[in-house]
């Protein structure tokens, strides 16, 4: 039986390394900050960086009416916030205030817009943002750089 264990614990080992860990923490960032990139690039002009498109005021007029906001300040926050987040996430810098913004989005997004989707969808980016509150970027991250003792 401590044969088997023997060749188990060095994989365990492996995949516990702070490499790994990080390798992890910056796959679970990018993943993260895909989601909502995606999510804000579905809201600005076709062609622009950042203007607003008409569709997505329209959207949060009446699809999104839920949210407690008015529309249009919600249209920009949205969109602003699935920029800036997924940027600050993919370079590791402010990861866990980044991760906690897009967590709250997300109950947003699943009290007032689509309560239904939680175990099809709101259930996994929640457990991606938790992983970067609660670890944060690693080591693969500028937070890291920054915070590093000197």
């Amino acid at each position: 039986m401590n044969a088997l264990l023997v060749p188990y614990n060095r994989i365990v080992a492996t995949f516990s390394s702070a490499l790994a860990e990080s390798i992890m923490l910056l796959f679970v960032r990018i993943s993260l900050a895909g989601i909502f990139w995606r999510s804000g690039r579905t809201k600005v002009e076709e062609g622009s960086w950042l203007t607003v498109s008409d569709t997505a005021k329209f959207l949060f007029e009446e699809e999104y009416s839920g949210v407690p906001l008015p529309s249009e300040f919600a249209a920009y926050m949205a969109t602003y916030s699935e920029h800036l987040f997924p940027i600050l996430l993919v370079i590791g810098l402010f990861t866990r205030l980044s991760a906690l913004a897009l967590f709250g989005m997300t109950m947003v997004i699943q009290i007032f817009v689509y309560p239904e989707a939680w175990w099809s969808v709101h259930m996994i980016w929640v457990a991606l943002a938790f992983v970067l509150i609660v670890r944060g970027g690693g080591k693969l991250s500028l937070d890291a750089l920054l915070t590093k003792p000197k």
